[in-house]
């Protein structure tokens, strides 16, 4: 899973802070979650503590949409921390994702690492200019735990799918990505056919 530093990302989907903190486990350092005041649902360190260490988030309130939004272009803006991470409870619209953009651009020429935005949407999601947009489902079984990860849309990649699972060692706390099974592939688009052209007209010829 590759995601661009410096630019802004959406996660969407049932499973959205499952993915979040996917991706805090990978980026080293600390990791700044901002989240409305006024939801019941809160992250609980014992329960993110088989993802990642707790000590190394900051949990943020915010008390209005609005300080959601400038809480995390601030903290972009900084460079101070490489994730930052937003619940939102809809889509932004295209102004304030630039705003984000613009802001980690910032924080990665003058702060300390290269931010990496990410913004947590319910549903299908639907920010507009996000860099790319994410979707993760539950696919569990008896078996084991397990998600159905989809790309939906990037500037620079394709649609995509796969499965997001525990890794192979039991040891390793991080999820894996692995191909899809055969009956869950994203289908091919055909390709496309070459229409014919009709041959330009001949004054001269018999019509």
């Amino acid at each position: 899973m590759t995601l661009a530093l410096a630019r802004v990302h959406e996660f969407c989907g049932q499973a959205r802070h499952t993915l979040a903190l996917a991706v805090a486990a990978a980026r080293p350092g600390t990791i700044l979650w901002i989240a409305p005041s006024w939801r019941m649902e809160r992250l609980n360190g014992e329960g993110v503590a088989a993802r990642i260490d707790p000590g190394r988030l900051i949990l943020l309130d915010a008390r209005q949409i609005g300080d959601l939004l400038w809480s995390m272009e601030e903290a972009l803006r900084s460079g101070a921390v490489p994730l930052v991470v937003a619940e939102l409870p809809e889509p932004p619209a295209l102004t304030p994702v630039r705003r984000l953009h613009l802001a980690a651009e910032a924080g990665a020429a003058e702060g300390s690492v290269a931010p990496l935005g990410v913004i947590l949407t319910p549903g299908e999601g639907g920010a507009q200019g996000v860099e790319s947009r994410w979707h993760l489902a539950p696919r569990h079984d008896a078996a084991q735990s397990r998600w159905h990860l989809e790309r939906r849309r990037a500037r620079a990649a394709p649609p995509a799918a796969w499965t997001l699972g525990p890794a192979v060692d039991a040891q390793e706390p991080r999820l894996r990505l692995s191909p899809l099974p055969a009956d869950e592939a994203l289908p091919k688009s055909p390709p496309s056919r070459p229409q014919a052209r009709q041959a330009p007209h001949d004054p001269n010829s018999p019509s």
